[in-house]
């Protein structure tokens, strides 16, 4: 076998793990070793594959994953999950909001949550709010309308 082709089925075996590894890390090294086996099938030896190896591998990181990340894993598709997902939506306040003892309580959705007022002004029990922020798992919500 020759030394071309066993960067080459490295790139393979790397590229396959990237399906299993998130972060795009290992396409990098693959891409790196791609390089190699191209200059392994030009350039005999073993000094100018293993440098080529590393320059295609950080150049790669440095090219390849942030385009990769931003454009095929990128953060957010503007949806928002989980706790986020509650910003912005109605709910009814439950127990009153006071803003001095810190109590009160929202329903959003089915869900009872711990109410404060954004305003620090108190909210009656009955009292229609929208949810502004979430911090921990306390709702702050502000009078709707």
């Amino acid at each position: 076998m020759h030394e071309w082709q066993v960067w080459v089925i490295a790139a393979l075996v790397l590229l396959g793990a990237e399906m299993l590894a998130p972060g795009f890390w290992l396409a990098c090294v693959a891409i790196g070793s791609l390089v190699a086996g191209l200059v392994s099938a030009i350039v005999p030896g073993f000094l100018a594959p293993t440098l080529s190896f590393a320059a295609g591998t950080l150049l790669s990181l440095a090219a390849v994953r942030p385009f990769l990340l931003k454009h095929i894993h990128s953060e957010s598709h503007g949806v928002r999950t989980n706790v986020d997902a509650l910003i912005g939506r109605i709910g009814t306040v439950s127990e009153r909001i006071d803003p001095v003892t810190g109590k009160g309580r929202v329903l959003v959705e089915g869900e009872d949550w711990r109410g404060a007022s954004i305003m620090d002004t108190p909210i009656d029990a009955g009292d229609r709010v929208m949810v502004v922020r979430v911090e921990g798992t306390t709702l702050f919500v502000d009078k709707e309308g």
